[in-house]
């Protein structure tokens, strides 16, 4: 995912254009659903969600229908969202006949990290870890959270220290405090695991 700095937009604070839809400022986005095809003849389209929260559909107006391979941003009123299963099937205000919904497909749903849904206590988003700084519990330096890769089992941060790519697995035995207003990661590494 994109990860922007800039101020979150409000929806409905802006006017919108043309089949209300508008251009959207470089932000940092949260993907809370993909759009994997048209749904019947009238333009809506099918959402597979990507969010452990799929009620949050329910009462959303709008949303930011996003080309992050472009990073084409458009900000999009929901004109009426069901769920059916894993899935979710929106109205998009604008899109009203299947090429156009057609024309979605692959572009993500997102919300502004302002509409964010918030996590359980030890979950965190990608972007709150990037930059963190990473230490033993014995005080020693391992570098900078880098990034987030997706493991079979768990995730792995990538810590490095400049000179030296590191993956940490993501479990409670080896990360044992998450600091995000100190920016400071605590770990507990087993014998090797930074010799790797």
């Amino acid at each position: 995912m994109a990860q922007e700095g800039g101020a979150a937009v409000e929806h409905g604070q802006a006017p919108h254009g043309a089949g209300g839809a508008r251009e959207v400022a470089p932000q940092r986005l949260v993907a809370i659903g993909e759009i994997v095809r048209p749904h019947g003849l009238g333009g809506e389209v099918r959402i597979r969600t990507l969010t452990d929260q799929p009620a949050r559909f329910d009462a959303l107006t709008g949303c930011i229908v996003w080309d992050p391979d472009g990073d084409g941003r458009v900000e999009r009123r929901i004109e009426r969202a069901q769920r059916r299963g894993g899935t979710v099937i929106l109205k998009l205000r604008g899109i009203d006949e299947v090429d156009a919904a057609r024309a979605l497909v692959g572009r993500l749903v997102a919300v502004p990290e302002s509409e964010a849904a918030a996590l359980a206590p030890g979950h965190f988003y990608p972007w709150q870890l990037e930059g963190c700084r990473v230490e033993t519990d014995r005080g020693v330096p391992v570098g900078n959270v880098t990034g987030i890769e997706q493991g079979p089992a768990q995730d792995l941060w990538v810590v490095s220290d400049g000179a030296r790519e590191r993956l940490i697995p993501a479990v409670p035995e080896i990360v044992i405090t998450v600091d995000l207003r100190a920016r400071r990661v605590v770990i507990r590494p087993p014998e090797g695991l930074l010799d790797l």
